[in-house]
């Protein structure tokens, strides 16, 4: 038996590149930076902001708050924000067709921000669930029960037109319609905006971890969850992602994502393996709302663990990050 006295004889230890602070920052693998995040912002027509309740810190804000958040984020470094807009109910029908008006909150909110922020990245969702007075993402046939992708796909392609003329540097769509990204790839190049990019919600999982964004975005509808999985994917199927990536690279996406992130990571990893575009994760409200309310309940330090949180979707192989800690990472918190 080895003497407590006795030296091990040992050519490596490890534990040499782990043993001072500086030692540990020189040979960081992937270092989290403010260049990696996205900021989405959700907006409603006017009234004081809003908490969001199962989303804590996070708030609805009108369209003069929303710009100065924006441009509070972009003087912190923040290189892009995300829109998603909370809409009056009497504002909602069947075919979601607010969701097409040129003066709507979201164009509304795009060209004030350009105007004072040229610089700050806007991306703007494109899907129908905030517009819809059922929920979906795509438009509804209660004769069969189905939503119907083709004529969901024609509204769409109108929506990114408009979100386009507007001002914003990205659309996004994030409805899983089959076909929809070429064609709206050849909808605003029809229109002269071929500057816009296309920011492809590729591997979109129909996960219950959306459940706080549909109460920001008032899409929830009765206690349960909306059942959109004939249109999202299973969250049971990996190689269906990357089919679903290699497609919309195909029809010409700028940049794809893996949504949600952090239960996801072999996902992300895989669809990083077999693409070239540039990758972006989203980290859902869900993931948000748990380290939350864990750190609210003394159960970890929040810094410590949303920091984590993020690194590990980075080394998955994500090039940006949709998060809604992104404020607290430069800063600014309520």
């Amino acid at each position: 038996m080895t003497k407590s006295s006795e030296k091990l004889v040992l050519r490596r230890r490890p534990r040499r590149l782990r043993a001072s602070e500086g030692i540990r920052r020189l040979i960081e693998e992937y270092v989290l930076s403010v260049n990696d995040l996205i900021a989405p912002i959700f907006c409603k027509e006017d009234g004081l902001r809003e908490e969001i309740s199962s989303m804590p810190g996070v708030f609805r804000h009108k369209p003069e708050d929303v710009c100065q958040f924006a441009l509070q984020l972009h003087e912190r470094g923040v290189s892009g924000i995300a829109l998603f807009p909370c809409i009056p109910e009497g504002k909602k029908n069947s075919q979601g067709t607010a969701a097409l008006d040129p003066n709507g909150l979201v164009p509304r909110v795009v060209r004030e921000i350009k105007k004072r922020a040229p610089g700050l990245l806007v991306i703007a969702d494109v899907a129908l669930d905030p517009y819809t007075s059922h929920g979906h993402d795509g438009l509804y046939n209660p004769d069969t029960g189905e939503i119907e992708n083709d004529a969901t796909v024609r509204l769409l392609c109108e929506m990114a037109r408009i979100l386009g003329e507007a001002g914003v540097d990205f659309v996004a769509p994030s409805d899983m319609m089959d076909g929809r990204i070429g064609a709206i790839r050849a909808s605003l190049d029809d229109a002269n905006l071929e500057r816009v990019g296309v920011l492809a919600y590729a591997a979109k999982f129909a996960s219950a971890f959306y459940g706080p964004f549909r109460d920001a975005i008032g899409s929830r509808r009765g206690k349960g969850y909306l059942d959109k999985r004939t249109y999202q994917l299973s969250p049971t199927n990996l190689r269906e992602g990357l089919l679903e990536a290699q497609l919309d690279e195909e029809e010409g996406a700028d940049i794809l994502m893996v949504k949600p992130a952090g239960p996801y990571l072999d996902v992300i990893s895989k669809v990083r393996a077999c693409t070239l575009l540039p990758l972006a994760a989203y980290q859902v409200s869900g993931e948000y709302a748990q380290i939350m309310a864990a750190a609210r309940n003394g159960w970890l330090d929040l810094e410590t663990a949303y920091r984590e949180s993020l690194v590990a979707i980075k080394r998955a192989g994500a090039d940006m990050v949709f998060t809604y800690f992104a404020p607290l990472f430069v800063g600014i918190s309520d």
